[in-house]
């Protein structure tokens, strides 16, 4: 998957007046006693984004234009930064996520956020991490991110030198990107509208593993 997705950052000029948000998709099937069954067949919510409220200047569809070609329309995903949610926590701090409990002999653990209210919680999985923002931390006391774990931005996983040991509480804070691809390949580029220019619409679509 990795080869697929080039490790390279959508405009953030251009990501910061996106417009759009995690989707579902749920199965209602009405009995004839008028009652619903409900079931959704994704066990992990996906984002889509309309990009093209943030195109504002030439200089932005330039610039778009190039990383439109760049990345061959659909063939290749990016990475791509959610305006509204980019990180673990305001400020990022190591124990804003669980990240696990040790067990003396696991030393890989997946980056996850956790949404969680009184009702339920749903973890989504942190695929990208931004590199160097991760911070982790063993019972409460921050690690040293040379010297006790590496994390790979490309899959979000964070191995430690040592195994935690049994029942050790780990959680993480970090920033994070999407990876995400066009849902077109086509730029349709209107220069009447006003001087600056136009794109009517511009989908991107979150890539899941």
């Amino acid at each position: 998957m990795s080869t697929q997705i080039h490790d390279v950052l959508f405009p953030f000029s251009v990501a910061l007046g996106a417009r759009g948000g995690p989707e579902r998709r749920t199965d209602i099937v009405t009995l004839g006693s008028g009652r619903e069954e409900r079931n959704s067949p994704w066990a992990h919510s996906r984002r889509r984004w309309n990009a093209a409220p943030g195109i504002r200047t030439r200089e932005d569809i330039a610039t778009l234009t190039a990383f439109f070609e760049a990345r061959r329309g659909r063939l290749y995903g990016f990475r791509f930064h959610d305006p509204v949610d980019h990180a673990s926590g305001d400020p990022v701090s190591p124990a804003d996520q669980p990240l696990g409990t040790g067990d003396g002999d696991t030393q890989v653990f997946q980056l996850i956020k956790r949404y969680a209210d009184e009702g339920s919680a749903y973890d989504r999985l942190i695929t990208r991490p931004v590199s160097g923002s991760v911070r982790i931390a063993a019972d409460g006391v921050e690690l040293n991110a040379e010297a006790d774990f590496t994390v790979d931005v490309e899959t979000g996983e964070v191995t430690f030198a040592d195994a935690p040991a049994a029942g050790t509480a780990l959680t993480a804070g970090f920033k994070f990107d999407v990876p995400v691809r066009f849902d077109t390949d086509r730029l349709d580029i209107s220069l009447d509208a006003f001087e600056a220019g136009e794109i009517a619409d511009l989908p991107i679509v979150e890539i899941r593993a």
